[in-house]
């Protein structure tokens, strides 16, 4: 019989993260999470251990090429792809400027890119830019300002359409739109599906084959891991893409990707930080494999952040004052509020000096944060993390409705 839990056991997660011994109640995780002891101890070992450039005649370049695989592997089983379609980079933001680059040596004038106002820049500038270099039409979609919600009408697609660029998860107001129904949207018209995975990751299960992503992006750091960007595809896939490379370099997926060498101490962070997610919700011990831990762990994360959100939600919309925006079905536990007469970056300000830091700005999000209204300027934004515990909601609540007095 399984013992799986249903109910994340935060005192035991919080204990693992030295950050937390401060007296702060952190809400930027949307931002970048804390690092857990077990990832600054893989990230130290792999600096210290002696590696070289990888091979298999040394030790050493041994060593560098099973932290390689190694991290590979924690990643395909993270996201349920390939792990000969992982490909690392020094950000997600480079990696789909990149990968835009490339795609739109197959564009001309008569093709069609599709983006979203809900999307972080780093999902929409890299396809506006390519596109504007080949000639190409950039389509874009709106989202309903009172719910957040994507509008995606499906006459905004034709046989025209090359690709379709989509967030998995919001990372100004959490919405969490329909990926599976748009990439069957884009399927049937011939386009290619890219997936911004950075927000969503972190919060839920995520089954790239599931979602119907062509292309997924994501960002370790903000699930406890080191600062640098992940690509996921097939690899039959990225076969077909050629990127710009040096002459010595190899042409071989997913390495051709990769510019120059790879920074082994961080993925070491990396795969730990996929089996720390992994142990986040300790359960049947006879699970199989990574994946299934993987898979059981992060759906206690998503119910358990969710009920917690729940009762973050409630009580800034129960403060006189304050406006929350957007109310999708779905979402992630990312709050998005305002105090009147108080400007956002006043609120950061004085929440920090009462030991709460939750950031105010549109955080790159700038299409959704001028839909909405609000400018450049944005509103302060509040995330939990697997290390948010109640009292740091109620500090948090409590910080925000004393801000007038």
């Amino acid at each position: 019989m399984s013992s799986l839990v249903n109910e994340l056991d935060v005192a035991r997660v919080r204990a693992l993260f030295p950050a937390l011994s401060q007296d702060v109640a952190w809400f930027d995780g949307p931002g970048g999470s804390q690092v857990p002891q077990p990832v600054a101890d893989a990230v130290a070992a792999t600096l210290l251990a002696g590696v070289s450039n990888r091979g298999t005649i040394t030790a050493a370049e041994r060593r560098a090429d099973e932290v390689v695989v190694g991290a590979r592997a924690a990643m395909a089983d993270l996201l349920g792809g390939d792990l000969d379609g992982v490909v690392f980079g020094r950000s997600m933001t480079q990696l789909t400027f990149d990968l835009a680059r490339s795609l739109a040596r197959g564009w001309g004038p008569g093709d069609e890119v599709v983006v979203t106002r809900l999307d972080h820049d780093a999902d929409i500038r890299p396809w506006v830019t390519a596109a504007e270099r080949a000639g190409a039409t950039v389509r874009w979609v709106d989202f309903d300002r009172t719910s957040a919600e994507l509008q995606l009408d499906p006459a905004v697609l034709s046989e025209r359409t090359r690709l379709v660029a989509v967030t998995g998860a919001s990372n100004l107001l959490g919405t969490r739109p329909d990926v599976a129904g748009i990439a069957s949207l884009a399927h049937d018209v011939g386009a290619l599906l890219f997936v911004d995975g950075v927000h969503l990751t972190p919060h839920a299960p995520v089954d790239v084959a599931e979602l119907g992503a062509d292309f997924y992006a994501c960002s370790p750091y903000k699930f406890f891991g080191p600062h640098l960007g992940v690509l996921a595809a097939a690899p039959r896939l990225l076969e077909t893409v050629h990127p710009d490379k040096l002459l010595p370099a190899t042409d071989e997926v997913p390495e051709r990707f990769e510019l120059g060498t790879l920074p082994y101490e961080l993925l070491a962070g990396v795969s730990a930080a996929v089996d720390f997610l992994a142990d986040l919700a300790p359960g049947d011990a006879s699970a199989p494999d990574r994946r299934s831990r993987l898979l059981a762990s992060m759906g206690v994360l998503e119910a358990s952040e969710d009920r917690l959100f729940r009762r973050l939600l409630a009580g800034l919309r129960e403060l006189e004052g304050v406006r929350t925006y957007g109310d999708p079905a779905r979402r992630t536990p990312t709050a998005l509020f305002s105090v009147d007469g108080v400007p956002g970056e006043q609120v950061h300000r004085l929440l920090a000096e009462r030991g709460v830091y939750a950031p105010a700005g549109s955080f790159y999000a700038l299409e959704a944060s001028r839909w909405l209204g609000l400018g450049d300027d944005g509103a302060v934004r509040a995330g939990l993390a697997p290390y948010t515990s109640e009292e740091d909601v109620d500090r948090l609540l409590e910080a925000v409705a004393g801000l007038g007095r």
